[in-house]
């Protein structure tokens, strides 16, 4: 990281390089994640609740105690890593202030959001449905933009090492 925090970046190719390869095998779990949404639901309230609750229609049974508390014992890990991960790759671009904060803000949110989301689905009211799709497509959104600013400077720093070289 202190390749970024110094500066150096403009002068190591590789590392942006590596970064680079990194942030696209986030762009692959940013997909399969979508993808596992959709596999599970869809953006109809009517979807998440029988995901959650269970479905007769469907023969599927309410998501248990147990299996949501292992799931989401996973998700706070990862995806705190994750973000933390983004959002300190983010800080060392050349972005504005204000967006580093929006983004930092609106990516945390969303990821502790849609994890609740299920939760207060299955347990407070079949209503959170809304909130669940919502904090879903803001994590996604979030996520999305985080990668694009990233990626974007991390080109930029590319083409300026191209150019200074020749």
């Amino acid at each position: 990281m202190r390749f970024f925090v110094t500066g150096e970046q403009q002068r190591k190719a590789l590392l942006n390089t590596l970064v680079l390869m990194f942030l696209g095998y986030i762009v692959l779990l940013w997909l399969s994640n979508g993808l596992m949404y959709f596999h599970h639901m869809d953006l109809t309230p009517s979807s998440v609740i029988a995901y959650y609750l269970g479905s007769e229609e469907q023969f599927t049974q309410a998501r248990s105690y147990q299996g949501m508390l292992e799931v989401s014992h996973f998700h706070l890990f990862s995806m705190g890593m994750l973000v933390v991960t983004l959002t300190h790759l983010m800080l060392m671009t050349q972005f504005s202030i204000r967006l580093k904060v929006w983004l930092s803000i609106s990516t945390y949110l969303s990821a502790i959001a849609d994890e609740a989301g299920g939760w207060l689905v299955r347990f407070v009211h079949p209503t959170f449905a809304y909130f669940k799709i919502g904090a879903f497509l803001l994590l996604e959104i979030s996520l999305m933009m985080l990668l694009v600013v990233v990626i974007m400077s991390l080109i930029r720093a590319q083409i300026r090492i191209r150019y200074s070289e020749e």
